[in-house]
């Protein structure tokens, strides 16, 4: 429901683009700082130009509130970064939706998450394999896609493995629902019954 309300709402597609040098991605970065709602993300000379609208936002803050929720309800120690930028000069920057570490604040997070509202024709993948993320998970057509790097590559699994606890199923029911109050409550019954 989200999603088809994103689709009608911010049609636009993200814009990528392939044979860009570093230094022209600084260039492009520069003529892109002062306007809002536009993410850049560049990786091995691929630039990708991002659209945010208020889908996209609600997805993250309403995940990232359930989230540190379930996070303080199992007493994890957790340290959240948001969406800063994580750089390897010359090779990658990004910035993901949300981030987080475990037990200690490091400097690559362990869990990254997009929220994926609009496609696109880039490996996603690839700026969290070179900056060595355990665990990145995308939010795509209301479900959660979990990646885990094993022996220097991303497998696909049903579950998380830094979270195995977390029914990732409700998480995506309770973030489509139209009523936060309600989805909120849900989330907050179905964890401590648990």
């Amino acid at each position: 429901m989200l999603e088809t309300q994103a689709k009608n709402h911010f049609p636009e597609q993200s814009i990528t683009r392939s044979g860009i040098g570093w230094e022209q991605f600084i260039n492009i970065q520069k003529a892109f700082a002062d306007i809002p709602g536009i993410r850049l993300m560049y990786c091995e000379g691929v630039l990708e130009i991002m659209p945010l609208g208020k889908p996209h936002e609600f997805i993250c803050h309403f995940l990232n509130y359930l989230l540190i929720s379930y996070f303080v309800h199992q007493r994890i120690r957790f340290f959240p970064s948001g969406a800063y930028f994580q750089i390897l000069e010359g090779v990658t920057e990004y910035q993901s939706d949300l981030s987080y570490s475990f037990d200690s604040d490091k400097d690559v997070p362990d869990l990254c998450i997009e929220v994926v509202i609009t496609s696109s024709g880039i490996d996603k993948l690839r700026k969290y394999q070179l900056r060595g993320v355990p665990e990145v998970w995308f939010w795509q057509d209301g479900q959660i896609l979990v990646y885990c790097l094993v022996a220097g590559n991303y497998q696909l699994r049903e579950n998380s493995i830094l979270l195995p606890t977390l029914d990732l199923v409700l998480l995506c029911e309770c973030v489509q629902q139209n009523d936060p109050l309600q989805a909120s409550l849900q989330f907050q019954t179905q964890i401590t019954s648990t």
